[in-house]
């Protein structure tokens, strides 16, 4: 476990929205570009690493209490995605590492997959 503070040091991510959440825990990663793997693996507290860049990555991480979402990349989302995850409380980063190297670093850091 470790905090979404923590998420960002690691990742080196820029905070898009959320910053006065950063001391949330985050208990597990998920990272998908499929919203359908998220909703089907994902467990509560975690935090969504995606490539995707629409609306519905918000929605799902409502439906599933994540706590982060962190754009691949580089991939910006725009200023409706980043407002509608401003009025529900999520903190939304984005870095520059890709998605495999992006779990990489948070499974060496210590931050597991919520996997049984």
């Amino acid at each position: 476990m470790m905090k979404a503070s923590d998420v960002q040091k690691i990742l080196d991510a820029r905070v898009l929205t959320g910053a006065e959440h950063l001391e949330r825990e985050v208990k597990s990663a998920c990272g998908s570009d499929m919203m359908s793997d998220v909703l089907a693996f994902s467990k509560d507290h975690s935090v969504l690493l995606t490539g995707l860049c629409n609306p519905q990555v918000v929605r799902t991480a409502e439906m599933l209490d994540i706590v982060c979402i962190v754009f691949v990349r580089g991939k910006k989302p725009d200023p409706a995605i980043i407002e509608l995850a401003k009025e529900r409380d999520l903190i939304v980063m984005e870095t520059g590492h890709r998605m495999f190297s992006s779990c990489g670093l948070l499974y060496q850091a210590g931050l597991g997959s919520g996997a049984f």
